[in-house]
């Protein structure tokens, strides 16, 4: 390595650089799908965490996928709304890295969430008599702290590989927010080291957890398909047919993203596939429970003004 060679402190993310008519739109439409992204997990979680009638094995899992996609979200859209509203979209090394670690760590917890949500409904429909036994409350917990602690320490260890790599130049970021591969393509280091640690996480996270979670629904619709009646077959489906579409999405996602090759206009494709935010969202749109739950949220809060002008007109009287 050179004497005189320089090493780049910030990160130009070019994101839809190449589009600068569409940067309004974009803004607007990006804006959208963060408000209702955040609006939909949040109301997810304050329902699960009220409503006594939703404190089930299920929706406390749930509730856990809506605090990652909310945390999600939040790591990537709003510096990319700065971005597309200011036109400054340059970023900081550390801002970088930080955003990679916690970028990271949402989707390995994910992969993870949605393994323990199979898992969760694989129990229920092919060994009922034994879920509550199996999903005890410190059973729960287990699964969920063990997959944000196996987060933790794949984030933290990608992270500070990258962290050792040095970088001097171009310093693009051919992505709205600082991923893996665009990073680790501007490195001047030899990164032989952290390649082949990527993919042995590959191997012992992605793949495993993807091939848990098809395994436990080819299960579950074996058993489905045994139930003799037509309205058991829909009642079984319908507790399991929203987090099937969400593993769909979110697996079908990571594939177009990250292993089909971007060439040509397809590569701003691929930027705009985000890894599914509204996820949960989409979920509580189909579970009867939550919309019975959000029913009578809504009721309640239609209710209060009338409780409360009640109350006051007693006070005076």
């Amino acid at each position: 390595m050179s004497g005189n060679q320089t090493f780049i402190t910030e990160f130009i993310l070019l994101g839809f650089g190449n589009l600068p008519e569409l940067q309004t739109p974009l803004f607007l439409l990006f804006l959208v799908i963060y408000i209702v992204t955040m609006a939909g997990n949040i109301l997810t979680l304050v329902l699960v965490v009220t409503d006594r009638h939703l404190h089930t094995p299920m929706y406390f899992f749930l509730g856990n996928l809506s605090c990652l996609e909310t945390c999600y979200a939040s790591t990537i859209l709003p510096r990319m709304l700065a971005g597309l509203l200011t036109g400054d979209r340059t970023i900081s090394y550390t801002g970088c890295i930080t955003q990679l670690y916690f970028f990271v760590f949402m989707v390995t917890a994910e992969c993870f969430v949605l393994l323990v949500m199979s898992y969760d409904r694989y129990v229920a429909i092919c060994n009922p008599l034994h879920y509550a036994a199996l999903m005890r409350s410190w059973v729960r917990i287990q699964l969920v702290s063990g997959s944000w602690t196996m987060a933790f320490f794949t984030s933290t260890l990608i992270t500070l590989l990258m962290a050792r790599l040095t970088f001097c130049g171009p310093n693009n970021i051919d992505h709205f927010f600082c991923d893996f591969a665009p990073m680790l393509k501007l490195s001047c280091s030899d990164t032989s080291l952290i390649e082949l640690v990527d993919l042995l996480l590959c191997f012992a996270i992605i793949v495993p957890t993807f091939v848990l979670t098809l395994i436990s629904y080819v299960c579950i619709i074996v058993t489905i398909l045994r139930i003799p009646s037509t309205t058991g077959k829909q009642k079984a489906f319908s507790t399991c047919s929203s987090h099937l579409i969400v593993v769909a999405t979110f697996y079908g996602s990571l594939i177009i993203i990250y292993m089909i090759p971007a060439a040509g206009t397809a590569g701003d494709l691929h930027k705009t596939v985000l890894t599914p935010i509204v996820n949960p969202f989409i979920y509580s749109l189909r579970n009867k429970e939550m919309n019975e739950a959000l029913r009578k949220a809504h009721s309640k809060l239609l209710s209060s003004p009338q409780v409360f002008t009640k109350s006051k007109v007693m006070f005076l009287g």
